[in-house]
């Protein structure tokens, strides 16, 4: 795999800032904010001057019990080819639960939730990724992800999780340096210890972010600055390797340009400062590490094992040990039904499982809620704009009763619909206007439906045609 150097996420809201910005080796794009055949004149201007485009996907839950959604996988794929990247990254987390494996409704979290460091979890990730590497036109990464909870009965480090599974499955890593700072606050774990397990000839590249603490508990927020405990650790792993990249990630709260450059001197000091402890190793340790890991950039399925054990084990593991493709359905069934309950205590409001630390459960269930709150005003800026200071109450009223099943889009939608059928509108004109906004985009109509608003709904289309 080629060199990346330092990089900044790039986002609509900064695309200007970014392509002025001095310095910037690489950048990495939301894989679903992307669409192939219209890419962002920013995007194509960056590629066209060398600039490296790496699409990160959010949604394909490669820790779910399911595995891989094949147009999910496409999806990923063709946006890899449009921006002619050298690999594609994901996250080791489930992001949905429910459906034919728990007979049970189809929950979605909206957000990256963890995977139970157990046999089955590991079993079943293994061959979600395998799967995933045999979709795919370019060498995947997986990247380690924050937690505000801890699952019970957990069978490993995470430091341990990730080195089987680089190992069984060639997979190279993403680490999230500000994650290894979010789950030392959230759940006691050391960052030193996690990078000591790791297997660090694996790193594709690294993320570096912000956040912020509110009472005992870290929120992995990338609209902060990134603060020095972070870049502590980024110093503590180029002490003991040299990433192939590093990259600043920022999503929301942009700052102006010229703190987003003095964020990326902080993170080049740091790197600085790592391989000075290292011995003076600099760009020559940039290259060797890049130039190792070129061979599994250019064929996955030749990635070395990381140990001298059989094929098919790991240094702690018999061959019985480890599942294959065709043995891990008992696996995916038990790991189905607990993360069903799971996500089900978090959305639904079901009785917690037994093992989890309620507190933080509900910690966890406000900041999804917010989250989804937050997102649908994105998708759907309109629903605000009706509502104004109502709207954030009228959602979270209505998402602590109606889990999300199906994305932001339809949450809208299903949110605009409840207000209309339970008459949560003070006023006529907002119900009216909610109904027509409501009526457009949904292709049907609400049981509160009057007479009246297909004429006036076909009224304006005539208008518009004019």
């Amino acid at each position: 795999m080629e060199r990346l150097g330092t990089g900044i996420g790039w986002r609509p809201e900064i695309a200007d800032a970014v392509e002025r910005m001095p310095g910037i080796d690489w950048v990495e794009a939301v894989a679903e904010n992307v669409c192939p055949g219209h890419l962002p004149e920013s995007l194509r201007r960056l590629r066209e001057r060398g600039v490296t485009v790496v699409p990160h996907g959010v949604s394909l839950g490669l820790g779910g019990a399911d595995r891989p959604d094949e147009a999910r996988l496409t999806a990923l794929a063709e946006r890899a080819e449009a921006l002619g990247s050298p690999l594609v990254t994901e996250h080791i987390a489930f992001v949905r639960a429910g459906g034919p494996l728990t007979a049970s409704p189809r929950l979605e979290a909206g957000h990256l939730l963890p995977v139970p460091r157990t046999r089955d979890a590991l079993d079943v990730l293994c061959e979600n990724i395998r799967i995933a590497q045999a979709a795919l036109p370019v060498p995947l990464a997986v990247e380690n992800i924050a937690a505000l909870i801890s699952w019970p009965g957990e069978e490993m480090t995470e430091g341990q999780f990730l080195y089987e599974l680089a190992d069984r499955t060639g997979v190279r890593l993403l680490i999230d340096v500000a994650n290894l700072h979010t789950n030392h606050v959230n759940r006691g774990e050391d960052p030193a210890d996690a990078l000591a397990e790791l297997p660090l000839e694996a790193i594709a590249y690294v993320h570096v972010a912000g956040g912020f603490e509110r009472d005992g508990v870290w929120h992995d927020s990338h609209a902060h600055p990134v603060p020095r405990p972070v870049l502590d650790i980024l110093t503590d792993l180029v002490s003991r390797v040299s990433p192939p990249g590093v990259l600043l990630e920022r999503d929301e709260n942009f700052p102006e340009p010229h703190e987003l450059e003095g964020e990326l001197t902080a993170i080049r000091g740091a790197l600085e400062k790592g391989r000075e402890q290292a011995g003076g190793g600099t760009a020559e340790g940039l290259k060797s590490s890049a130039e190792g890991l070129k061979g599994t950039a250019e064929d996955p399925e030749k990635a070395p094992a990381l140990t001298d054990a059989p094929a098919g084990t790991t240094p702690d593991s018999t061959p019985s040990d480890t599942a294959t493709p065709d043995d891990t359905a008992p696996a995916r069934q038990r790991l189905a039904l607990a993360q069903t309950a799971l996500l089900s205590a978090l959305v639904a409001g079901t009785p917690v499982p037994e093992g989890f630390d309620r507190v933080r459960l509900g910690v966890q269930a406000r900041a999804l809620a917010g989250k989804r709150a937050d997102v649908v005003a994105k998708v759907a800026p309109e629903l605000p704009e009706i509502l104004g200071t109502r709207y954030r109450s009228a959602f979270l009223g209505y998402a602590h009763g109606h889990p999300m099943t199906d994305g932001y889009r339809r949450d809208a939608l299903d949110f605009a619909g409840y207000l209309l059928h339970d008459g949560r509108l003070p006023d006529e004109r907002g119900r009216d206007e909610l109904r027509e906004w409501w009526l457009e985009r949904s292709g049907s109509r609400p049981r509160s439906h009057r007479p009246g608003v297909r004429l006036a709904r076909a009224t304006r289309r005539v208008l518009l045609r004019r």
